[in-house]
């Protein structure tokens, strides 16, 4: 399979691509991010496997598949001037022109994964939020980032207020709010760590994360009202574009549909029970867009809460059942978001695991690695694997995008190395 799909000519895309879709598959790991054009006619996904997909949204057509990262795309953004933004745990932000299969230009600096993308009101900049404790704001015409600096770890949301100053939310629980210069005006200090942020136009400020509460603030940070949406945490916020509803999308599988003025929540969207990663709002305020844990991007009615077409829809197949009891496929679990088992399953974040063992580190054509991997001179074995978890990827693969994680029973890591030499054998 080539690694980038060109874009094929708009037009004949949406003649040929046949009746709408309310479920828009095509990613091969969770969905994200999401953003749509200001005419509503297209969106952007990014995902957990590393790929954004450019969608006809009247069609439900893939017009595009994008890669360009080393890592999930976890955010996108739609600018006024027709480009798109996507940026990714690899800490780089690519800006792209329909039409074109490689990026226009990249944007690199972040020492760490990017989070959030926002774009100013006049167009001008692009901020984005990342895990190295800082934003940064992008000229998109020419010159030099401006660094935004205080915060105390991840910064997880970035977006603008009407007047152009840049807001941050972290995972230090405090809400940060800059001069148009990047200098630091107000910080806001919450209850717990924040996600998400929205700014409708009359300069409030909508804040949520790990405590599941979306919580209204003035541009001077001092909380309005709080809405209680529990038990999961919040993981995306999107204002509509009248700016009187607020979604609010969770790790249960929910999307709340807020009244701003009143706090009340006004129907609830419930989907495969999945987490919901990303939600959007189409300019004309009826559609809502999401997606998903499921891989899939989906539509929404936002006038009812209804889904667009048949909500109804298999969860992936289970490729632990045929496993069931035996404690090296629980202890996979955790690493199922990332690694297909078979050949034949699609792309993830991670590369597939079928054939593993007596395959040299780096070494699936098909598969971005990082340059650290790539030279690396290791054989996956039983042994090589589980010593990789009994002292965690960073020590053992430096230079690997893998998140951190351990093993630290060893039993629970031979149970794990027998597991895997039945579940990867090729046939």
């Amino acid at each position: 399979m080539s690694r980038r799909l060109p874009i094929l000519g708009l037009a004949a895309l949406l003649l040929l691509a046949g009746p709408a879709s309310a479920q828009m598959r095509g990613h091969g790991g969770p969905v994200r991010a999401l953003a749509v054009t200001g005419d509503g006619r297209l969106a952007i996904s990014g995902g957990f496997d590393q790929a954004a997909i450019l969608w006809g949204l009247d069609t439900g057509a893939a017009l595009s598949v994008l890669r360009a990262h080393d890592g999930a795309v976890n955010a996108v953004a739609a600018l006024p001037d027709g480009r798109f933004a996507t940026a990714s745990e690899d800490g780089r932000i690519a800006l792209w022109r329909l039409g074109l299969p490689e990026p226009e230009r990249v944007l690199e600096g972040h020492a760490g994964p990017v989070a959030a993308l926002a774009v100013s009101p006049d167009g001008a900049t692009l901020a984005s939020a990342a895990w190295d404790g800082t934003a940064r704001l992008w000229p998109l015409g020419s010159g030099p980032a401006r660094v935004l600096a205080g915060h105390q770890g991840n910064v997880n949301a970035v977006a603008f207020l009407p007047d152009g100053r840049p807001v941050t939310g972290g995972a230090d629980a405090t809400v940060r709010i800059w001069s148009a210069a990047g200098d630091p005006v107000a910080t806001a200090t919450l209850p717990s760590a924040l996600s998400t942020l929205a700014i409708a136009a009359d300069g409030e400020i909508a804040a949520a994360g790990a405590d599941a509460t979306v919580r209204f603030l003035n541009a001077d940070g001092a909380i309005r009202t709080a809405v209680e949406l529990g038990p999961s945490p919040v993981i995306a916020l999107a204002l509509a574009p009248d700016g009187r509803r607020l979604a609010a999308a969770g790790a249960g599988g929910t999307v709340s549909v807020i009244e701003r003025a009143s706090g009340r929540v006004s129907y609830t969207l419930v989907g495969p029970g999945l987490p919901v990663w990303s939600v959007a709002w189409r300019p004309d305020g009826q559609e809502l867009i999401t997606g998903g844990g499921d891989r899939l991007v989906r539509r929404w009615n936002a006038a009812t809460g209804e889904p667009i077409g048949p909500l109804a829809m298999p969860r992936p197949a289970d490729s632990l059942a045929a496993f069931h009891g035996e404690r090296g496929a629980e202890v996979f679990r955790a690493c199922v978001a990332c690694h297909a088992l078979t050949a034949e399953e699609g792309p993830r974040a991670g590369p597939t695991l079928a054939g593993l063992f007596g395959r040299r580190i780096g070494s699936l054509p098909d598969y971005r690695y990082s340059d650290a991997l790539k030279r690396m001179d290791i054989v996956w074995t039983p042994e090589t694997v589980a010593r990789l978890f009994e002292i965690g990827p960073s020590r053992y693969t430096p230079g690997t995008r893998m998140p951190e994680q351990t093993i630290n029973s060893a039993e629970d890591r031979a149970a794990l190395m027998r597991f895997l030499e039945k579940a990867t054998a090729l046939p």
